[in-house]
């Protein structure tokens, strides 16, 4: 019984009709954690509750924006000492707050056809028609898609972005020239490696070409090796 009453308790914070604590944060639907500075804080009547901002961000939640840096845990300001997937923003984010986030994004820019979205109201795609750069082959079907980040996180992390702000990071994440499309399998499979360390099946030399101009634009810096494996590579590409 005791359960039960608990279990209800949860149900009513959640559309948030519980009495609310003056330190309460409000995650949102979409994911946004607003803590009592937010702008929107008031506005905000269906919520999960969190009794602090690093409980809320622990749960896949993310800071609106104009709070990022003050309320970010002084580990991820200063940058931590091991790559986390938390210093470059909590999963997808939305941009231009048109509902659809970066992995929508990348499906919508990608597709040759008319994509299709769950529902009026849900902007996750589920169907449309992608060429992976992996393979070449078609998929129709977004749950067999896996966003690459064509520079992976933790390489880049390892290279210069521990040295940049949260919300270099974020960008860096969510620029579209970094993400891809692919088959499940493949980005699983080339996990954090770099393309000397990790090929796609098909399409090498014009993913070598893209990982190596994001490495220039954001002055990441490879090893010494890596760059000449660049170059040998990408020469050997143009014979």
């Amino acid at each position: 019984m005791k359960d039960f009453y608990s279990s209800l308790l949860a149900i009513a914070l959640v559309v948030g009709i519980a009495p609310v604590a003056a330190e309460t944060i409000k995650k949102t639907s979409s994911g946004i954690c607003h803590p009592p500075a937010s702008a929107y804080y008031d506005r905000t009547q269906s919520f999960i509750a969190f009794d602090s901002v690093e409980a809320c961000l622990a749960s896949s939640g993310r800071l609106p924006k104009s709070l990022a840096d003050e309320y970010a845990p002084q580990s991820l300001q200063s940058g931590p000492k091991s790559h986390e997937r938390s210093a470059f923003g909590h999963g997808w984010d939305d941009v231009d707050g048109d509902c659809q986030n970066s992995r929508a994004e990348a499906l919508l820019a990608t597709s040759s056809t008319k994509v299709r979205f769950a529902t009026e109201q849900d902007c996750r795609v589920v169907t449309g028609r992608w060429i992976s750069p992996f393979t070449g082959k078609v998929i129709q079907n977004s749950s067999e898609i896996d966003i690459d980040h064509v520079v992976p996180l933790k390489w880049a992390w390892e290279r210069g972005a521990s040295d940049w702000t949260r919300t270099e990071r974020e960008k860096f994440a969510n620029n579209m020239i970094n993400l891809w499309p692919v088959e499940l399998s493949l980005n699983r499979s080339k996990g954090a490696k770099g393309p000397d360390e990790w090929l796609p099946p098909a399409g090498q030399c014009g993913y070598v070409a893209r990982f190596s101009r994001l490495v220039r634009m954001y002055d990441l810096k490879p090893s010494a090796s890596e760059s000449a494996w660049f170059k040998t590579f990408l020469d050997n590409c143009g014979r």
